[in-house]
């Protein structure tokens, strides 16, 4: 038997499987015993570099405050980078040269270049060209923000052109055949469809741009949770605490964002399920419209196969 993806595992490759889960369960086990006891060797758990934590002070002097830039430089490049993306993934989707070429040289470009050499690159341009308009105070935001677009823009733009080059030629050919324009089509079929497919792979780069603005706090001293460690461990001498409760905070935060998506893709799924052919009152037909649907485009003008726009 087998499945779409895989060969479904018969017995001799389960038992293999469950050897080879349990080696790795003892593994993980040991080192995590070994890093446990090196720890205690080492008086990382001792009370008094964990008992600031649980205090008012470290938490609205140094991390929350930190937390508010974090959120605020991953918010502002989400919601630019997001739109941006969009629009120069369907740019390199366009018939038009003139509009293709130069989205596929943005893409191509920014995509290659680390994000950490954009940001130290946006700070000095800030510096040099437009120290008399941002101030020294929120310029490390604003090169952290502006390198954390100018990359994820390209991946995600990346994302949209897969996602909707991933959906059957004959969506894009039942919508034209009812006479909609090239942007109508992709307004009002390709996108949402689209959509559900791309969201988990958007989702995964979201989380990137969060973890991504530690990278502001290295090297251009933007004060956000991962900076804040500096002067957390240096006060009252637990830097491993510090990261650990810092790790912690990180691993809050992305799990918070991708609970999220998998329930805004559960909401998703249930709603294109849901959709069907709306029928016109008193006539007996359906409206065109109805046909360009979610759900309602494979069902009414076949499924096709292929991608295009």
């Amino acid at each position: 038997m087998s499945s779409v993806l895989y060969d479904i595992p018969g017995p001799k490759a389960k038992r293999r499987n469950l050897i080879f889960s349990a080696v790795f369960v003892v593994l993980f086990a040991l080192v995590a015993w070994w890093a446990i006891k090196l720890m205690g060797d080492t008086d990382q758990w001792v009370w008094a570099k964990w008992e600031p934590f649980l205090t008012a002070d470290v938490w609205t002097t140094y991390l929350l405050p930190a937390l508010a830039n974090t959120l605020k430089a991953a918010a502002l490049a989400m919601v630019i980078a997001l739109p941006l993306g969009a629009v120069l993934g369907i740019a390199r989707l366009s018939d038009h040269r003139w509009v293709r070429a130069p989205a596929t040289f943005i893409v191509e470009l920014f995509r290659a270049i680390p994000v950490l050499i954009l940001m130290v690159f946006a700070n000095e341009y800030f510096s040099q060209y437009w120290s008399l308009t941002i101030s020294s105070e929120v310029r490390p935001l604003y090169a952290v923000v502006t390198g954390l677009v100018l990359y994820n823009a390209s991946v995600l733009a990346e994302i949209v052109r897969a996602g909707i080059l991933s959906l059957p030629k004959g969506q894009t050919e039942a919508a034209k055949a009812i006479g909609l324009r090239k942007g109508q089509v992709m307004r009002s079929v390709l996108l949402p469809q689209a959509v559900t497919a791309m969201l988990p792979a958007i989702v995964s780069q979201l989380v990137v741009i969060l973890k991504d603005t530690a990278l502001g706090g290295v090297m251009l001293n933007f004060t956000e949770l991962l900076n804040s460690r500096k002067t957390i461990s240096g006060f009252f001498g637990n830097p491993i605490p510090t990261f650990i409760v810092i790790a912690l905070i990180f691993v809050a935060l992305n799990f918070a964002l991708t609970s999220f998506a998998a329930w805004l893709e559960k909401r998703l799924r249930r709603a294109k399920k849901s959709t069907g052919a709306v029928l016109g009152t008193g006539t007996g037909e359906e409206p065109p419209a109805a046909h360009l649907t979610a759900g309602g485009v494979r069902g009414s003008f076949g499924d096709g196969s292929g991608g295009g726009t």
